[in-house]
């Protein structure tokens, strides 16, 4: 039995999926993968792939020593190069990918579309019935990320230290008494950017944050278009939250009236494993 490995490497999290050529077999998960900020001295992306892929061996009671036919890895923010640790997979065929592709490949197995990731971070890809492809955002948390978690409570703290947005549920959130101490700790990596994130659930409770975030997402589906009309995905953790979820469908029928949104077939995990059994046939 051939088996093959999808990886989704994100900023808070990476999820692995094992599958022969028709079924999932396994699933594990490790740490966060993206190399945002790393240099040649990271193991972050080597190690969270390669222990996600130990975990779901382990869960699948698949052989610890088992090889693959393909292995395809999602990585948020994938530029082309790993700046750190190169991770290392038991197969001939391992490709890593910006982790918009498996999340595509997740949403539409294999159609046309547009997806948009809204995690930690955000992104989107599209491809055209001929084939064309574009990516937008993706910029990381400095420069972009619209509408995903980071930049809810970025936001959020943004507007409490103007004094528009009452302060209390960022401090009882990190239990700090003052907001200069939660950023000093985001300075100084006490606070993780994957912890600031997690914010996000809380902050979503303000319907200006959320009405905002949503409408964010919109506008980096619109950018994203390369032909219409087109099938339009959102994926994510941000869109665990129901009410949340129909704010940004509401939003991207505005901004997209001419778009249908669909449900994800499948998550980037899958989406990645159904890409390793492609690479495998080529």
């Amino acid at each position: 039995m051939a088996l093959f490995a999808g990886i989704d490497g994100g900023q808070s999290g990476t999820q692995a999926v094992i599958g022969d050529e028709e079924r999932v077999l396994a699933r594990g998960a490790a740490g966060p993968a993206d190399e945002i900020g790393a240099d040649a001295s990271s193991t972050r992306l080597r190690d969270a792939l390669e222990n996600a892929l130990i975990d779901a061996l382990h869960n699948g009671r698949l052989p610890a020593n088992a090889e693959f036919a393909a292995v395809v890895a999602g990585v948020s923010g994938y530029e082309g190069r790993v700046y750190g640790a190169m991770p290392h997979m038991p197969s001939p065929h391992f490709e890593l990918v910006h982790d918009a592709v498996i999340a595509h490949a997740g949403a539409f197995a294999g159609g046309d579309g547009v997806v948009v990731i809204a995690g930690t971070g955000s992104a989107a890809y599209a491809r055209a019935s001929d084939g064309r492809t574009r990516t937008a955002g993706g910029w990381g948390y400095l420069f972009g990320d619209e509408g995903s978690a980071f930049w809810i409570a970025r936001t959020y703290f943004e507007r409490a230290a103007a004094g528009a947005l009452d302060p209390r549920p960022l401090l009882e959130f990190f239990d700090y008494k003052e907001l200069h101490e939660i950023a000093r700790a985001l300075y100084a990596g006490a606070i993780t950017r994957d912890r600031f994130a997690g914010f996000a659930r809380a902050g979503l409770k303000n319907a200006g944050i959320a009405e905002d975030a949503a409408r964010e997402l919109a506008l980096l589906a619109r950018s994203c278009v390369i032909e219409r009309p087109c099938a339009l995905a959102f994926v994510g953790g941000l869109l665990g939250d129901a009410a949340f979820g129909a704010r940004v469908s509401e939003a991207a029928r505005r901004e997209l009236p001419d778009c249908t949104i669909v449900s994800p077939l499948a998550d980037p995990a899958e989406g990645a494993l159904i890409l390793a059994r492609r690479v495998a046939l080529t």
